[in-house]
């Protein structure tokens, strides 16, 4: 909090309510103004400049959904949190969906409350972030295409809200960078990020992971251990691969989100947590949750808002510009000469369908930069698969040929040559190769040829 004199808008019909609600503010120093109903409600925010609206789901002359549309609509920048019956997940959904910064059941947790409170407060009308000045900082969303400006804008919005939001995307397209971004622009960005991939955690530990442990409440529980939503508290948990979660911790994950509270195994005491559900996965959940593969409520519960993030072939005119950004990137790293790519390579890469997406562009031309010669990476450098020029093979097969094991294992030929003739003196080969012992220690490692 700073010595800003903030002031709140809190509508309720019920005068215990709003007692608890300008008694807990004023704590917070913040300055309260009070109203019955939506009319009156109305009339204030013409009178006044809010930092922040408490509403009632409920209202003497309509409902808490009308008063944030009318707020999204006149004054955007207003965050405004809807407070709910306990237990009503239906309302709080609709609420977000709808525009609300986030949601407060009642009975009213005066913890929660206040953590809400602060996290709204974070939000300034002045300081609303650019992603467009930020985005040459980020690679997977560098782009001058419509669909990567809609995404930008989107992610921009977004991260002015509480809400839960389900980042759909191919492999590759960036999912976990559209989430940190989110994180970074949002009034959390000053607490951490924690992403965690769903799919690689044993099933047995999966609770212990992300709700921690006391110490003896299983074989090898040899001390007290944090998971990772007390990690994340105060920030956000991202989700990746939520689709590989298995059903048996859907279940939890959902009381978790709901009950913003979680139980560590082996404690007989629940935990309050703060924390912002960001998920991701390159399934189709809505087909998942049709063949009862994943839960329906959970789906419910963390797809209040859905991000699509575009492909590459949805946005052919950034390629040059990415591959660019990553060639320069990729120098950086390895501590070389920036090389530059002939028309002809440019060409060839804006035909090419990537079904792999920005990771497999990047992969692409890291293979590159260890077989060009000279300072110019040509079309052979590129060693991309026979598909190139496919216009109607099945995607899932251009995936499958994408990491041809013969093209890997021709690179490693390759090095495997250099490093016989120069008696394995990997600074000797570096050289013969055309390229820095740095990349050349870094393709040794990423091939697994130590």
């Amino acid at each position: 909090m700073t010595n800003k004199d903030y002031i709140a808008l809190i509508v309720d019909d019920e005068p215990d309510i709003l007692e608890l609600l300008d008694i807990t503010l004023s704590r917070m120093q913040v300055k309260t103004y009070r109203a019955e109903n939506i009319s009156q409600a109305k009339s204030l925010l013409e009178q006044y400049s809010f930092d922040l609206c408490l509403s009632d789901m409920h209202l003497p002359d309509g409902n808490g959904i009308e008063l944030i549309k009318y707020i999204q609509e006149k004054f955007s920048n207003l965050p405004v949190a809807m407070i709910t019956a306990h237990g009503n997940m239906e309302y709080a959904i609709e609420a977000l969906k709808s525009g609300a910064f986030d949601f407060v059941s009642k009975p009213v947790d005066l913890k929660v409350l206040r953590n809400l409170v602060n996290t709204a407060l974070k939000l300034s009308p002045q300081e609303e972030s650019n992603i467009d000045q930020a985005q040459h900082e980020h690679s997977g969303l560098l782009g001058i295409s419509q669909a990567i400006k809609e995404t930008r804008k989107k992610i921009q919005k977004l991260s002015r809200s509480q809400a839960p939001v389900y980042i759909h995307g191919e492999s590759g397209v960036g999912k976990e960078l559209v989430a940190k971004l989110i994180h970074e622009n949002g009034p959390r960005s000053d607490k951490a990020f924690v992403p965690v991939n769903c799919g690689a955690i044993p099933a047995d530990l999966v609770e212990s992971e992300f709700f921690g442990h006391k110490k003896g409440s299983f074989t090898g529980a040899t001390a007290d251990k944090q998971g990772l939503f007390q990690a994340a508290d105060g920030g956000t948990l991202f989700l990746d691969e939520i689709a590989d979660l298995p059903l048996a911790m859907q279940v939890k994950l959902l009381r978790a989100i709901q009950e913003k509270a979680i139980r560590p195994v082996g404690s007989q005491k629940e935990i309050s947590i703060n924390v912002r559900i960001l998920s991701a996965t390159h399934k189709d959940l809505a087909v998942l949750t049709e063949k009862n593969e994943f839960r329906q409520d959970l789906y419910y519960r963390i797809n209040v808002i859905e991000l699509e993030v575009p492909s590459l072939r949805e946005r052919p005119e950034d390629i040059p510009l990415l591959a660019k950004y990553l060639l320069k990137k990729i120098s950086n790293d390895w501590g070389i000469e920036t090389p530059h790519f002939s028309s002809d390579t440019l060409n060839t890469l804006n035909n090419y369908s990537f079904p792999g997406n920005v990771r497999e562009l990047e992969n692409i031309l890291e293979r590159a930069m260890t077989l060009h010669e000279g300072n110019v990476i040509t079309i052979e450098d590129l060693q991309l698969p026979d598909v190139i020029k496919a216009t109607n093979e099945d995607t899932a097969e251009i995936e499958s040929k994408l990491l041809d094991p013969a093209l890997l294992q021709k690179e490693k030929e390759v090095i495997q040559q250099a490093l016989e003739k120069t008696k394995y003196n990997k600074t000797a080969a570096a050289k013969l190769l055309g390229i820095s012992f740095r990349a050349l220690r870094y393709r040794i490692k990423k091939l697994e040829m130590d």
